[in-house]
C-alpha cells in the first residue's frame, strides 16, 4: 500500500492495489471434451493457497469479464519508442496520434471481431470495447462464462475476504492464441456488493499538526529538549507552501515571466473522487498567494459507479475510500503549487483494483487526455498483480511513449521494500517499468528566503523523548521508520538511458546482467519537511470543515515533479513525452541538483495523541534525516537508489531540457 505520510494516528491514507494479490493460477488447464482445440489462457485472480471454498458460484448470476488483446509488431514498436524519445534521433518528438498507434500497433479490427464472435457464440453479451481496442468487455451468466472458458467458478474466503475465482485454469480456442493476452473478471469481490453510483464516504478523519513547528527550516530550535548529534535540533517545518516550493526548485523566476505550465494538461489518476476537491484546492491556493483554479483549468473524468467502497457491507472498505480523498487533494494542490498555470484533469478509477486502474490509464492514453500523467499509487512488489496485468500495464506505457505522453509514478514510501515483501528488498510496480519516470523522495531544507539550503535522500529513523525528558530513546538515529522507495529490479533489464549513469554495484546487485534501477528523479517526499495541504475533514465532534496539515511521501514528490515538467513542456512548446532518455542526458549538469548524503541531522516533531488537539496530550519525537539503518538504500553523490539522477534545478533544468 502507498501512503501520503504525515498522519501518525490515522491508518495509511492511500490504498494502492487490490487487497488480494492477483496472480495466474498454476493448476493445469482442463481440456474440453468436444469442439476445437483449446489452449490455456492467462487469468488475473487471487492466489488460492490458504483460501477455503465456501460454495459454487450460482449458475444464473450475471458477471462481467474483460478479455485483454495483444498489440502487434512489438519489435518495430520498441525501435520507434527509442527514436521518438532520444534527443539525438531525427525522429525525436515526432509522436503518433492515438489513431495512428492503433493502426500500426494495436489489435486489428479483425482481431476484435474474432474475439467478439467467440463471446457471442458462447452466449455472452459484448458490453464495450476500449477506444484503443486493448480489451473487450462482456457479461453473462456464470454458467455460460464457465462453458466459454472451460472452468468452474467457486466462492472462497481468505483472510476474512470473500471472493469468486476460477477453480481450474481457464482455456480458450487455440485460434485466439495469437490475439488474446488473457482474461480478467472470472475472479472478483465486486459481485458480492452493490456498486455505488457516487463516492459515498464522508470526508477523511481530521489530522492537525501540533505546535511548535517552524515556518521555514531551522526557524525554531528545540532548545529545551535533549541534544542529538552534539547539538540542539530544529523543530520540523509546519509545512512548505507554494512560494517556498517554487523558490526551492528555482521555478519562481520562470513563473514570474509567464512560464507557469499554461497550455499544458497534467492528468492525475487516483481512485474515487473527493466531492470537495475543487473547493479545497481553491481555498488552499487563495490562502497562500495563488490564483484559484478556473472552471476550465480543473476538470474531472469519473466512472459511472465505484467498487469496494465505504459502504461495502460484505467485505468492508477494501480500498480506504476516504484516504483517496486526501491523495487526490494532495496531488491537485502539489501540481498547482509548482505549475499554477497548468490545466489539471482528474481521472478517477472506480476502485483500487489493479484491473480498474489499468483501464483508467488506458482511458487516459487512448483518449490522449493529457501529455503528463502523475500517479501517486503502486504495489508492494514488482508485479501489478499477475503476469497478465503486468503485460497490460507495459503495453499501456508503450502506447503512451509512442504518443508523447509522460507517465510519472511515485517510487514508494517503504525504503527498500523489504518490510512489505517478507523481508526481501524489492522495487514497486508500476514505478519499476522502464517506460515510466519513477520519482523518488527527498528531505528538503527551505530557508527564510525561500531558497533550497540543502536536499538529501529521504530516509527517516525515529527516537522518542524518554520518560524523564533527558534523552532520546533509542539513541539517535533510532529505529528506521520510512523512506523513499527504490532499488534494483529483478524483473527488468537495464534500459539504455541508464547505461553509464547507474553505478555498476547497483545495476548488478542481484545478477551479473545489469538491471533497471529505481528511481529516475526525485523531489520533496519527507513528511517531516513536507508540504502544507488543505482539505475538508471530519473532526471528532462531527464537524466537517476545511483545515490544513503537513504531509509527504513520494505521493507528494511525483505531482511536484510533474508540475515542473509542465513548465518545461510550455517552455519547449511541445511535450517531452517519455522523458527518461532526455532527463538522463542532463546527468552531472547544472540542470539537476544532486541531493548529497547528510549526517547528524534531524528535526523534532510534536504530534497530538488523538490527531487533532492537546486533549489527550502530545508525543515528542526526533526524526533523524538520511539514515542508513534499516534499509539497503543509500544516498550517494551522483546517481543513487533514493534520489535517482537528482531533483530539478530551476531555469537551468527548464532551459536545458527544452
Amino acid at each position: 500500500m502507498r501512503s501520503s505520510l504525515g498522519r501518525p494516528k490515522v491508518g495509511l491514507t492511500v490504498a494502492v492495489a487490490s487487497s488480494l494479490a492477483l496472480v495466474a493460477l498454476s493448476a493445469p488447464a482442463a481440456l474440453a471434451d468436444q469442439g476445437p482445440p483449446r489452449v490455456p489462457v492467462d487469468n488475473a485472480q487471487p492466489e488460492l493457497a490458504g483460501a477455503s471454498v465456501t460454495g459454487t458460484a450460482k449458475a444464473d448470476t450475471s458477471i462481467a469479464i474483460t478479455v485483454h488483446l495483444k498489440n502487434r509488431n512489438q519489435a518495430a514498436l520498441t525501435t520507434l519508442i527509442d527514436e521518438l524519445s532520444d534527443p539525438t534521433s531525427a525522429n525525436y518528438g515526432k509522436y503518433l496520434s492515438a489513431a495512428q498507434f492503433t493502426s500500426r500497433f494495436g489489435p486489428t479490427a479483425a482481431s476484435v471481431k474474432k474475439v467478439e464472435n467467440f463471446l457471442d457464440d458462447s452466449g455472452l453479451t459484448v458490453t464495450g470495447v476500449a477506444e484503443n481496442s486493448a480489451y473487450i468487455e462482456a457479461k453473462g451468466p456464470v454458467s455460460k462464462v464457465q462453458k466459454a472458458f472451460d472452468t468452474t467458478l467457486k466462492t472462497y474466503k481468505k483472510e476474512k475476504v470473500k471472493f469468486r475465482a476460477a477453480s481450474t485454469k481457464p482455456s480458450m480456442p487455440s485460434d485466439l492464441q495469437n490475439v488474446v493476452l488473457g482474461v480478467s473478471g472470472l475472479a472478483s469481490v465486486s459481485d458480492l456488493m452493490k456498486p455505488a453510483s457516487t463516492s459515498t464516504a464522508p470526508p477523511s478523519d481530521a489530522f492537525v499538526n501540533a505546535t511548535p513547528c517552524s515556518s521555514y527550516y531551522g526557524q525554531k530550535t528545540a532548545s529545551t529538549l535533549p541534544s542529538a548529534y552534539g547539538k540542539k535540533q530544529p523543530y520540523a517545518p509546519c509545512g512548505y507552501v507554494p512560494d517556498q516550493l517554487q523558490g526551492a526548485y528555482g521555478v519562481d523566476s520562470s513563473i514570474a515571466k509567464g512560464l507557469n505550465g499554461k497550455g499544458v494538461t497534467v492528468a492525475i489518476t487516483d481512485a474515487y473522487a473527493s466531492p470537495t476537491a475543487r473547493s479545497d484546492a481553491n481555498t488552499y491556493a487563495t490562502r497562500h498567494g495563488q490564483k484559484a483554479l478556473t472552471k476550465s483549468q480543473y476538470t474531472e473524468v469519473l466512472p459511472s459507479s465505484y467498487r469496494y467502497g465505504y459502504d461495502d457491507a460484505v467485505n468492508g472498505d477494501q480500498c480506504g475510500e476516504q484516504g483517496w480523498y486526501g491523495e487526490q487533494t494532495l496531488d491537485i494542490e502539489a501540481v498547482h503549487a509548482t505549475a499554477p498555470g497548468a490545466n489539471i484533469k482528474y481521472v478517477a478509477s472506480p476502485s483500487c483494483d489493479n484491473t480498474d486502474f489499468v483501464k483508467t490509464l488506458i482511458k487516459v492514453v487512448s483518449g490522449h487526455l493529457a501529455d503528463i500523467v502523475t500517479n501517486s499509487w503502486g504495489g508492494v512488489d514488482e508485479s501489478n498483480g499477475s503476469d497478465l496485468l503486468d503485460q497490460v500495464y507495459e503495453a499501456t506505457f508503450e502506447q503512451a511513449a509512442a504518443q508523447g505522453i509522460g507517465f510519472y509514478f511515485s517510487s514508494g514510501d517503504s525504503g527498500d521494500g523489504a518490510s512489505g515483501n517478507d523481508g526481501t528488498p524489492t522495487t514497486q510496480a508500476p514505478a519499476n517499468s522502464p517506460y515510466v519516470t519513477a520519482v523518488g523522495g527527498t528531505s528538503l531544507a527551505v530557508n527564510k528566503r525561500d531558497n533550497r539550503s540543502w536536499e538529501t535522500g529521504w530516509s527517516t529513523a525515529r527516537s522518542a523523548l524518554s520518560a524523564d525528558g533527558k534523552s532520546w530513546d533509542p539513541t539517535p538515529p533510532g529505529t528506521y521508520q520510512y523512506g523513499a522507495g527504490g532499488g534494483t529490479s529483478r524483473v527488468f533489464a537495464q534500459p539504455k538511458y541508464q547505461k553509464g549513469v547507474v553505478p555498476k554495484d547497483l545495476a548488478t546487485r542481484y545478477s551479473s546482467t545489469p538491471a533497471r534501477v529505481v528511481p529516475d528523479v526525485s523531489a520533496l517526499g519527507d513528511p517531516n519537511t513536507g508540504m502544507l495541504v488543505g482539505q475538508t475533514q471530519t473532526f471528532p465532534d462531527g464537524t466537517v470543515k476545511y483545515s490544513e496539515y503537513r504531509i509527504g511521501g513520494t505521493s507528494l514528490a511525483s505531482p511536484l515533479f510533474a508540475g515542473v515538467m509542465a513548465i518545461a513542456d510550455q517552455a519547449a512548446g511541445r511535450p517531452h513525452g517519455f522523458a527518461n532518455p532526455a532527463l538522463y542526458r542532463l546527468y552531472g549538469s547544472r540542470a539537476l541538483y544532486d541531493p548529497k548524503p547528510k549526517s547528524d541531522l534531524g528535526v523534532v516533531r510534536n504530534d497530538y495523541v488523538n490527531g487533532v488537539d492537546a486533549t489527550d496530550g502530545t508525543t515528542i519525537t526526533l526524526r533523524s534525516i538520511d539514515v542508513t539503518t534499516g534499509t539497503i538504500l543509500r544516498t550517494r553523490r551522483g546517481y543513487d537508489d533514493i534520489t535517482g539522477i537528482g531533483s530539478p534545478n530551476g531555469t537551468s533544468f527548464i532551459r536545458r531540457l527544452s
